[in-house]
């Protein structure tokens, strides 16, 4: 329904951020570090004001003692224009007749071009920050007062997108020998047709790639889930347990599959798995590596316990055969059949309670979306998630985003573990 259809009568949605204050007060909230700006003991210029007349006599105080001083400083940003700099490639005749001409530098790429800088806060605009082409081309028409086309910017990106290769190569190599790996996939529009964008990540690392497929197919071409033996952490999306891998199935979608059931049995069951986790959080705290047995022991017990419980309420119906039961049965005999993929955080410390790691790296792919609606090629697609792996990535490992995008344009990649 367009908005315009709406009419008075609905209420305004109120957003996750509303909804979490209601329970607290607005403002700072107590304990939580404050921020403020703060003056520098290194100005760039400071600017010094004597007053130039007595306020009660209106004598002349040119000449009067100093007896004390006020600072205040003003944080303001620089006159912004472009710096060109042009570069004299010479030729010379050596003795022997052979005329020799210098080589430009690697950025220097044609008889007028955009250094690595301004190519960098570009890519940093239109792949960090989400800024549609068109209104980060005027962005620098309005600051710059040099119009740049978004032909240009869309070259800028997939001359960014090639210079990750060996930043691609180098993560998914880093995947595969991983302890614990995040997957996750989203469809998006290429092309005006559905596509599937998956992610690999883990804490540090983060690998985004376009698919026409959902399935095996992708994730083989994808080249990571298929080589490692680490844990692989997902949704329980059905070609994902088709590898010889150790699986580790997202609590979280279990906790909101749980209170759509809104039965007693699946109440008690999201009790036992919040309660577990703050277990294994305490353990975690101790400095332990896992829990003891018999704690482990009563924990999937309870846990099959109340599976079979649920199972006994159900009406002979529902238990009908697979494929035809109602969705409580399914729910039932899904979490019965993978017990020890649903308590893996319990089981091995190496694996989470759920995939929001995942899910928070596809995430910005969604709000890229949102903002540009689709890609109109393949490879713009492709360009676009391989620059925010690469973004991603330095983000997780405290590197500044526009240095790094720099180096893109220098002819080489920041590369993760410390080579």
């Amino acid at each position: 329904m367009p908005p315009s259809a709406e009419g008075l009568s609905k209420p305004p949605a109120k957003s996750r951020a509303e909804r979490r204050s209601q329970a607290r007060k607005k403002g700072k909230q107590p304990g939580s570090p404050g921020t403020h700006l703060a003056q520098v003991t290194d100005p760039d210029s400071v600017c010094e004001i004597s007053p130039p007349t007595c306020r009660s006599c209106g004598a002349d105080l040119e000449d009067s003692v100093v007896v004390g001083e006020e600072r205040r400083q003003v944080f303001e940003l620089p006159d912004i224009r472009l710096q060109v700099t042009e570069h004299v490639a010479k030729r010379r005749r050596c003795r022997c007749g052979e005329m020799t001409t210098a080589t430009f530098a690697p950025h220097v790429t044609a008889p007028a071009c955009y250094g690595p800088k301004l190519r960098a806060l570009a890519v940093y605009l239109l792949v960090y920050q989400h800024l549609p082409y068109d209104r980060t081309a005027r962005l620098f028409g309005d600051l710059l007062g040099q119009p740049v086309s978004v032909g240009t910017l869309q070259n800028m990106v997939r001359e960014a997108s090639e210079a990750t290769g060996p930043f691609i190569d180098k993560v998914r190599s880093m995947l595969r020998d991983a302890d614990c790996v995040h997957f996750d996939e989203t469809g998006g529009r290429v092309e005006g047709r559905l596509h599937w964008i998956h992610g690999a990540s883990d804490s540090l690392l983060t690998l985004l790639t376009c698919h026409t497929k959902r399935g095996r197919q992708a994730f083989d071409d994808m080249g990571v889930i298929s080589h490692m033996s680490g844990i692989a952490v997902h949704d329980g999306f059905r070609p994902y347990q088709g590898y010889d891998v150790i699986h580790s199935l997202c609590n979280a979608h279990h906790l909101r599959e749980l209170a759509a059931v809104e039965k007693p049995w699946a109440d008690d069951l999201a009790l036992l798995l919040i309660a577990a986790k703050i277990q294994v959080q305490d353990a975690k705290a101790d400095g332990r590596s896992a829990l003891v047995d018999e704690r482990l022991r009563l924990i999937r017990d309870r846990y099959k316990e109340i599976l079979f419980t649920a199972w006994m309420e159900l009406d002979a119906s529902e238990k009908t055969p697979k494929g035809a039961q109602s969705k409580e049965a399914n729910l039932i005999c899904r979490l019965a059949s993978k017990t020890d993929d649903v308590l893996r955080f319990c089981a091995d410390f190496r694996a989470p309670f759920d995939n929001n790691q995942a899910e928070r790296d596809i995430r910005m792919v969604k709000l890229q979306q949102k903002i540009s609606g689709s890609w109109r090629s393949f490879g713009g697609a492709q360009s676009f998630l391989s620059v925010r792996s690469y973004v991603s990535t330095l983000r997780k490992n405290d590197r500044d985003i526009l240095t790094g995008l720099g180096l893109l344009f220098d002819g080489h990649a920041w590369l993760p573990g410390g080579t």
